[in-house]
């Protein structure tokens, strides 16, 4: 069999997606991930590299890729005792699996010339990000509806749901940016959050430091300007709904401020828990570590009626560690979305709004 090997070229196509259970899985394909030494790694074997920086698969696999061919160095087969140098090319050539998403489609709210907006649904990220390409806001978008190019405006979360601005070209999105850069933009979300939240406006001014290893914020001296405003809509004793106004645009901000008040939102594993996570060790983003690791027990799939009827074949690699599950190694935990929603983005002379999510009415 002739392998052909993607590239980040390699538009998505609406055949790649396979539906099971409630979830939007990509058919497993090859892929070559390119990446350059990085200063730390320099001094290191390429077996090492691997190993200490992508923990999702085991030592063992390395080693086999390097002796094989399936990581080379400059384009050149390496042994496994070969020392990479400082802005080396290393190439990993490897079967993909991506992690499953929410099976959620992707409304388009709005759609103009230069400007398109959508509904993000919650768990898929906006753009390609370390094991996700094609199950990705852009990837479904250009796959599923022919739309590109797209330029992300701003970003949101993997989990957050919500209003998500894309520019149609790049002067326009070079104009949003400089009014994001120059305080221009006025942001709203939405929060379901634990308890009776207090009634008026309540502003938050506590600096928040991101620790990116970890992908955990927390409230420290040492951390970054963050203010946020936040109001309460109702309550119905047990949870209340927030509306949540950041004034700065930290990571997590406003998961972080909404747990120091005390309220942090209601399904929020990571901020919820007074445990800390070691994601790093567990080769998995923060959030989905913080799942595996709590209890589920009020955890539950969300969507119904898009599973595929049939059995979908995909080609099983020999050498993979992931096959023959359709989805990569230690990605069946069973997320839902967050209790967090982008409702409003509002500039000098303009304004676009996503609906209310279905969370936010209590009874």
């Amino acid at each position: 069999m002739e392998i052909v090997w993607q590239t980040p070229a390699s538009p998505p196509d609406a055949k790649d997606y396979i539906f099971r259970n409630g979830r939007r899985y990509v058919r497993p394909y090859y892929f070559e991930f390119i990446s350059h030494v990085k200063n730390r790694w320099a001094g290191k074997t390429i077996v090492d590299v691997f190993a200490d920086e992508f923990k999702g698969r085991p030592r063992e696999y390395f080693v086999g890729a390097v002796k094989c061919g399936r990581i080379q160095v400059d384009e050149q087969i390496v042994p496994v005792t070969y020392v990479v140098r400082s802005s080396q090319k290393v190439s990993h050539f490897l079967h993909r699996h991506e992690p499953p998403v929410l099976a959620f489609d992707i409304p388009v709210l709005y759609e103009g010339s230069d400007i398109l907006t959508v509904c993000k649904p919650s768990s898929v990220p906006v753009h390609p990000c370390g094991q996700y390409r094609k199950n990705t806001v852009i990837g479904i978008l250009v796959a599923e509806n022919g739309i590109n190019p797209l330029f992300p405006v701003h970003r949101l979360d993997r989990l957050v749901s919500g209003l998500l601005i894309f520019a149609r070209t790049a002067n326009k999105a070079d104009q949003l940016r400089q009014q994001i850069q120059a305080g221009l933009l006025h942001k709203e979300y939405v929060a379901r959050v634990d308890g009776v939240f207090p009634d008026g406006e309540l502003v938050i001014d506590a600096n928040v430091y991101y620790n990116a290893r970890e992908g955990v914020s927390t409230i420290e001296s040492k951390g970054k300007t963050a203010i946020t405003k936040f109001t309460r809509i109702s309550t119905n004793g047990l949870h209340s709904i927030v509306l949540c106004k950041p004034i700065s645009g930290r990571t997590h901000q406003i998961r972080v401020h909404l747990q120091y008040t005390g309220h942090p939102i209601a399904n929020d594993m990571l901020y919820l828990s007074s445990c800390p996570i070691n994601r790093s060790t567990q080769g998995m983003g923060a959030d989905r570590a913080a799942t595996s690791a709590l209890s589920q027990s009020n955890m539950s799939s969300q969507i119904t009626g898009r599973d595929s009827t049939s059995t979908e074949d995909f080609l099983i690699d020999p050498k993979c560690t992931h096959c023959p599950n359709l989805g990569p190694t230690g990605y069946d935990v069973l997320e839902e979305g967050l209790w967090l929603h982008c409702l409003r983005y509002s500039g000098p002379d303009w304004s676009y709004e996503a609906p209310y999510p279905d969370w936010a009415t209590l009874n």
